[in-house]
């Protein structure tokens, strides 16, 4: 995905060639005669930059127009986080034909696991939203198969040494809501990391629900399988650099 992402970033000469066929050293005649609109302007300059959203046009034919688009999914259990699969319906799937092939998921969920769930097609913004570096928190309602006790709380605040991979997690907030149910915060994704964390203690995860990813919280308006854009006011709590 990151690679196909940053392709999408070039000079308006290379970027009008590829789409046209027309010879790179063609183009700066035609940004000379305004030919060229770039966001609804003409042209400044044969190495003005493009991105993946940047509206271009040749005498008012459209090159490139398409538009971000930033959703949030209530995920359903049993459904993939995945854009095909062969043996699960995927959350691609879910959202049928009104969206455009080339959403993504920004941060999956286990086949079993529900709730907060970002689809886009902002390459950007997805690998910005899921960079460890961010620790960006996610919350989670967890229901478990056997009593809580105050143990677990400092359990997971200092972090659990994982031999397989041979890490040490990052500490996580667990909130104890009531006897079988908790909730849990996490600045990491590691595999499995909630269902492996309380198996320190031999009790199973029955149900994991994300609830929020950073300030977004899941709209719980949304039934199982439904999904609705972002508003602005959602959007801006990421704040995702422009450039970089």
């Amino acid at each position: 995905m990151s690679e196909t992402s940053r392709s999408k970033r070039a000079r308006l000469d290379r970027f009008i060639s590829q789409q046209t066929g027309i010879a790179r050293k063609d183009v700066r005649p035609l940004v000379a005669r305004g030919r060229i609109a770039v966001d609804g302007q003409p042209a400044r300059a044969i190495n003005q930059v493009i991105e993946q959203f940047t509206h271009v046009s040749l005498d008012g034919r459209i090159l490139q127009g398409a538009t971000p688009i930033y959703l949030m999914m209530n995920k359903p259990r049993g459904v993939v986080s995945a854009t095909q699969d062969e043996q699960h319906r995927t959350v691609i799937e879910l959202l049928g034909e009104e969206y455009p092939g080339d959403l993504h998921i920004a941060g999956r969920l286990d086949l079993n696991s529900t709730g907060l769930l970002l689809l886009t097609n902002d390459g950007r913004w997805s690998r910005w939203l899921s960079s460890p570096e961010q620790r960006i928190a996610k919350r989670y309602r967890v229901t478990l198969a056997r009593p809580l006790t105050p143990e677990y709380i400092e359990a997971f605040a200092q972090g659990m040494y994982f031999s397989y991979e041979g890490i040490t997690t990052r500490p996580a907030g667990l909130k104890i809501l009531s006897e079988f149910e908790a909730e849990v915060e996490l600045t990491e994704g590691r595999y499995h990391q909630i269902k492996r964390m309380f198996g320190r203690f031999r009790n199973p995860v029955l149900t994991l629900h994300r609830v929020a990813i950073g300030e977004l919280e899941l709209d719980e308006t949304l039934a199982p399988g439904q999904s609705r854009a972002l508003s602005s006011q959602e959007l801006a709590q990421f704040a995702c650099p422009q450039d970089g």
